[in-house]
């Protein structure tokens, strides 16, 4: 999943072991938000923003074409749980963490603020216009 247009929109995900990178221009108001599954890409398959080494530059790159400036952008980043208990080997949410994070310095942007790793699925709630965020842990315990 991949968002980013100008004007004021809400946009809304839920998340376990994924990641979504919330990029906002505060100069221009305008903000996109983009969710993947796995951090990275192997060239199997479609090229496509499920996978984190594909979906940030995307991101970055329509936000760029709808007037941001890269330098004026903030990133805020949620997800990367553990939902299902030990991952073990895979250790997926740990992986997209740390892709996220890594691509987000590489890329020079400032991480304003994460709500990461745990044990607890998110729903994600991000205004592009503001660029609040509102996050709710889902899993377990609730209903």
């Amino acid at each position: 999943m991949l968002f980013a247009e100008p004007g004021a929109h809400s946009v809304t995900t839920v998340l376990g072991s994924c990641i979504s990178v919330c990029l906002w221009d505060p100069v221009s108001r305008t903000g996109g938000m983009n969710h993947y599954l796995l951090p990275y890409w192997n060239g199997d398959g479609l090229k496509t923003p499920k996978y984190g080494n594909i979906a940030i530059p995307m991101l970055l790159e329509r936000l760029v074409n709808a007037g941001c400036r890269k330098g004026d952008l903030i990133a805020k980043v949620f997800g990367g749980a553990s939902v299902l208990g030990s991952s073990g080997i895979l250790n997926v949410g740990v992986r997209n963490i740390e892709f996220a994070t890594s691509a987000l310095q590489d890329a020079g942007i400032p991480i304003a603020c994460m709500d990461i790793g745990g044990s607890q699925g998110r729903k994600v709630m991000f205004l592009t216009s503001t660029g609040e965020v509102f996050v709710r842990k889902v899993g377990r315990g609730e209903r």
